[in-house]
């Protein structure tokens, strides 16, 4: 039975309206991450709203040549 239960909260994530998934958060240069956002980011979007969220940095990196 708790298996069930899991499986519907799961769906239940999946079907909200602003979540994106983690895919979308990784091509957009996010990383999903849980409760908050660690120091010098920001929520993007969410991963499952409204437990994981996708954070971007403030300021993007730059590649030194």
């Amino acid at each position: 039975m708790g298996i069930l239960v899991l499986v519907f909260i799961f769906i239940s994530l999946t079907q909200h309206g602003d979540a994106h998934g983690p895919d979308s958060c990784k091509h957009g240069g996010g990383l999903c991450r849980v409760g908050s956002c660690v120091s010098g980011e920001y929520v993007a979007q969410y991963c499952f709203e409204p437990i994981i969220l996708c954070c971007k940095n403030l300021t993007p990196a730059t590649t030194e040549s």
